[in-house]
């Protein structure tokens, strides 16, 4: 008799932890259906011109905010955008305070591997940004040995400075890397060119700074959790976007046009 009630109490165990398993596994089999069903898709950024920003109303705008907010829409959700850091970037996304990171991501080999990414979407390359009235003191990488650097905290700038032995200090965004080149507090900086291109220059609010070298080329994707089936879903969009004329259009909005991948 104890024996039969032990064996129906191993079988009734058994079934409780099947079951409890199977629920898990459902609850988690699709992300698409768990963003649906909370009515939003949360993106991760920094401030980062022209991809992700807020104009003058707080409203977020950019390449990549646009983009984001039409493939919300295209999943019947609304686009929710939240600052985070970005040294923590995949804690963010496996910890669900975030759903994707769209923000001109590099597709290092880090990223691939701890993250489920899109298709890229656009070349880019990081430089070196000096005051413009330095720039021709700096010409080789070999020059600015006795440089600090600014540079993005977990950043593909920040693997270029440590891949080339070069001084550096962290800071939160590659906004603020300027900012400390203005400041004085460093000699320079290492930065995305498409931000680059927005950000310093004739006509802009960094019209003392200036672009040098080129020192990489890489490629920005979008990143979910591992194993996403947001991922799938957005390729698909970028195709029909791409294809609709939809993706050039808005990339010339935004002056990237030249970085889309087609």
């Amino acid at each position: 008799m104890k024996k039969l009630i032990f064996v129906l109490f191993a079988a009734a165990l058994l079934l409780m932890i099947f079951t409890g398993c199977g629920k898990q596994g459902a609850s988690a089999e699709s992300d698409a259906e768990y963003v649906k069903a909370k009515g939003a898709l949360v993106v991760g950024v920094t401030v980062f011109e022209p991809m992700d920003y807020q104009n003058e109303s707080g409203e977020w705008v950019g390449f990549d905010a646009e983009l984001a907010k039409a493939f919300a829409e295209s999943l019947g959700v609304k686009a929710e955008f939240q600052i985070i850091d970005w040294n923590n970037k995949v804690f963010e996304l496996n910890g669900k305070t975030i759903d994707v990171v769209w923000n001109g991501m590099t597709l290092t080999d880090d990223v691939k591997s701890s993250m489920e990414c899109s298709n890229a979407y656009c070349n880019n390359a990081q430089v070196v940004v000096l005051p413009a009235d330095k720039a021709d003191l700096y010409p080789t990488i070999e020059s600015m040995q006795d440089l600090t650097f600014a540079v993005e905290l977990g950043s593909a700038g920040m693997e270029q400075a440590e891949a080339l032995g070069l001084n550096y200090i962290e800071v939160e965004d590659q906004a603020t890397a300027l900012l400390e080149i203005s400041a004085g507090t460093a000699d320079a900086a290492i930065i995305d060119s498409l931000m680059a291109g927005a950000m310093i220059g004739e006509g802009t609010s960094y019209s003392g700074l200036a672009c040098t070298l080129r020192l990489n080329s890489e490629e920005y994707g979008v990143g979910f959790r591992k194993g996403s089936d947001l991922a799938a879903l957005l390729n698909d969009f970028f195709k029909a976007q791409t294809e609709s004329g939809a993706l050039a259009s808005l990339a010339e909005t935004y002056g990237v046009q030249e970085a889309l991948i087609a």
